[in-house]
């Protein structure tokens, strides 16, 4: 079922947590908040939006983070009900594709539901207090061809960092539901 994104409550303080990745390997959210913010993305494997923004999510996501600006994946569906998703596959996905940032399995999928993710991709962008200042869309290539494009989260994730506040206006990102047990 395709979805948007609601519009970004700005000033909405992102509660903790602590996930593993597909090793076992645990990270908490506040730890890597940082001076310059941190972004939160819902993903997963088989998501066809996913897949048609892999390649730019791990080049922004790279680009960004080489500009101290942190970046945590999380995968909050029901891999036992898409065995596509499963922990195994994450580090596959993650590897094929080149990402850099820590991708964790919300097991329990209690980080996805206290956030009120609703698709993949859900993008979470938040200055160094934890607030929330963008739930907008990668880009506005959408499904096409990305020649050209406007980095909508690059560029909002850099006002973040320099500002603490986000863009006024935001396109929702739009993706497959998380699917929920």
């Amino acid at each position: 079922m395709l979805l948007d994104t609601p519009i970004c409550d700005f000033g909405w303080k992102a509660p903790d947590f602590t996930l593993k990745d597909p090793n076992g390997i645990s990270f908490t959210m506040s730890d890597h908040l940082g001076e310059k913010g941190l972004l939160i993305a819902f993903i997963c494997n088989h998501c066809p939006y996913v897949l048609a923004i892999a390649e730019r999510l791990a080049q922004d996501t790279s680009e960004i983070m080489d500009e101290g600006i942190n970046v945590l994946a999380v995968m909050s569906n029901d891999h036992t009900f898409v065995p596509a998703d499963n922990p195994e596959n994450m580090k596959k996905f993650a590897t094929h594709h080149g990402f850099k940032f820590p991708y964790l399995v919300d097991e329990t999928q209690e980080v996805g539901k206290t956030y009120g993710a609703v698709c993949t991709p859900d993008f979470f962008g938040l200055n160094k207090d934890g607030e929330l200042q963008f739930r907008g869309r990668l880009d506005d290539a959408k499904m096409g061809d990305a020649a050209g494009r406007s980095r909508e989260l690059v560029d909002a994730m850099r006002l973040i960092a320099e500002t603490g506040q986000g863009p006024k206006t935001q396109t929702p990102s739009m993706g497959c539901s998380i699917k929920w047990r």
